[in-house]
Order: C-alpha cells, then structure tokens, then sequence
C-alpha cells in the first residue's frame, strides 16, 4: 500500500510551480507514492512549461474523487474566486491568500489521513501576511489551524542529519536566559520523535553547547554546567540516546561527517543554520516538527530573481519528497 500526499506548488510568484514540474516529471518519483496535487491547474501547466518538462495527471473535482493510476497524480484544480493572472517575482496578497487557503485543504485531508503527508514549495512570508496570516510564520500558523497546543518546532535536514534548537528567531543576548533543563529535554524529545517519524528506531542525539569551547569548564559562561549537561544526563534517564554538549565548533564534524549522530540540539538559530546551509543550500530540507501531520518544504526561498526562467534547482524540493515519503509511510 502506497502513502498518499498532498503536494503543493507554493508561492506562484516564485519558482514553485517549476520545482513541482521537475520534481514530477521523474518517472520514478510519480510511483513511490500516491500524489494528490492541490493547485490552479494553470500554474501547473505553467511550470511545466517553465521547466521544460512534461508529464500526465488526472482533474478530480475533490479528494473523494480522485483516481491515482499507476504513476499519474490526481489535481484538484484549486481556485480563487477572484480569478485573475497572478502577479510574478514580487511578493503579494494574492499569492498569500492562494497558498493559505490551498493549506486548509492539504492539512484537514492529512489531519484526517486521506493524505498522509503534506509536501510544498517554498513560500514567501511577505505574501502570507499579506494574504491575511497573522501568525508569526507557517508553522505557527500549521499548528493554530490543526488547532494543535502542543510543542513544534522547525527541523532542518541535510542528507540523513537533523538538526533542532531550544530558542528561535530572538536577539543573541536574550538567549541564554531562555534555557532551561527542561526545554532542552523537550528540544531532544521533539528531535527524536522527528527522527523516529521518519523511520530512525532510536536516533543518536547529540546537544551543542553555548559558549566558545563549552565555557572552557566555566572561564567564560556557566550554562553548560548548570543548565545544557544535567538537560542532557535527565534525557538519557528518560531513554533518549542523547550525548553532550559538545562543543559548537566541532559538533557538526562529528554529526555529519563522521555520521555519529542522527540529530544535533543547537542552543539558538544560527548555531545550526550557519552550518547546515553550508554544508549543502541546495539540499536543504525544513520539516515542520511536533506537528500532529507531517509537513515538508525546501529550505531555500522563493527565488524571485530567478522565476521564469526555467534555471529552479530541484535538489532540496527532492529531498524533501524523500522525507515526505518516509514519514508517510510510517504514518500507514
């Protein structure tokens, strides 16, 4: 039995549109899973022809509709009722509204598992602000709409390796006050759960440090020893294979290239996204973690300085659908 996924185009005034093209147009890709696909038929047609590719769908009026042929997507061709040409490369209220009312769908038809996953192209924040979000970002935006009060947090993968973080978008100096024993548990217990949703039976956690070199045994900032090591010794006692804080100069040495750990903990933004970026941009996966319903995207933008002109990257939109994939098929 095949998962189902609900694939969206993303921001049609970016290079979305496009990446599905290219994404789709892979034989291979078309027949690992079930794809229901919810998108203006038009834009659709309009990547595939930004891309240069082709391949064939099927229109269903609805989900209960839907035929999936063997390597043929079902469309539910999604519209506004202001039916006009989007705007391109620029952010605006039409395009936000189009994808936020697109999400509705995708996320009631995953919450109720006719879809087991959700996968999309990438958005632009501007554009859904506009479009009437008022939440800080999508994923805070997921969880109101699954009307889910639990933690989430944002993932961010490269290749096989995981990444998490106890504090998020806040100044640098307002961190440290920010952790504590327990929220760097629940960082790991987000983490693994992540990792074991994506078919990991026990994923080896490994927790970064927040000064230089660990404090240097407190020369220079005690939160390692008061607050990140007792964090890390009470998540091996509840049972999680987590070890550190290592320090965050070196931590990705171990994590990636030596593949010791399935997952790093970063104790705020940049510790984790300076390295992951660079360890591959274009295969930079986001997975919206916590969540009740799992949700992919690349990590990269919209890329509007480049829409149209048939030159989208495809290499995290695929990656991507690889997780959706996996954690579709743990969700069967």
């Amino acid at each position: 039995m095949k998962p189902r996924i609900a694939v969206l185009l993303g921001d049609p005034a970016g290079i979305g549109p496009e990446l599905i093209a290219r994404l789709l147009a892979q034989p291979d890709n078309r027949e690992r899973a079930e794809l229901l696909l919810i998108a203006d038929r038009r834009e659709l047609d309009e990547g595939m022809r930004i891309a240069g590719v082709e391949f064939p769908y099927t229109v269903a009026a609805d989900a209960q509709s839907a035929r999936f042929a063997e390597g043929v997507p079902a469309l539910i061709d999604f519209r506004l009722p202001d039916d006009v040409p989007y705007a391109r490369a620029e952010a605006n209220e039409r395009g936000g509204r189009y994808c936020l009312e697109a999400f509705k769908l995708a996320l009631a038809l995953t919450q109720r598992n006719v879809t087991q996953a959700v996968l999309f192209a990438p958005l632009n924040k501007t554009s859904l602000h506009l479009g009437g979000m008022r939440e800080s970002d999508e994923l805070e935006w997921f969880a109101h709409q699954l009307a889910y009060r639990g933690r989430y947090c944002e993932f961010n993968v490269i290749d096989e390796l995981w990444t998490s973080r106890v504090t998020s978008h806040m100044a640098l100096k307002d961190v440290s006050a920010r952790l504590s024993v327990e929220r760097i548990v629940e960082a790991i217990d987000l983490i693994d759960g992540g990792l074991k949703g994506a078919g990991i039976a026990r994923p080896r956690i490994a927790v970064c440090g927040f000064n230089p070199h660990n404090g240097d045994n407190g020369a220079f900032g005690r939160e390692e020893l008061d607050v990140i090591a007792p964090a890390v010794e009470l998540a091996r006692m509840r049972g999680y294979a987590a070890e550190g804080p290592y320090p965050a100069d070196t931590i990705f040495v171990r994590a990636f290239e030596q593949q010791a750990f399935d997952g790093v903990v970063t104790m705020y933004h940049d510790q984790g996204q300076i390295a992951m970026k660079l360890m591959g941009f274009w295969r930079g996966v986001t997975v919206h973690g916590g969540l009740p319903v799992p949700i992919t995207t690349p990590a990269h933008g919209t890329a509007f300085d480049i829409q149209g002109q048939g030159r989208a990257n495809v290499g995290a939109t695929q990656k991507a659908f690889d997780i959706a994939c996996r954690m579709a098929s743990q969700r069967l």
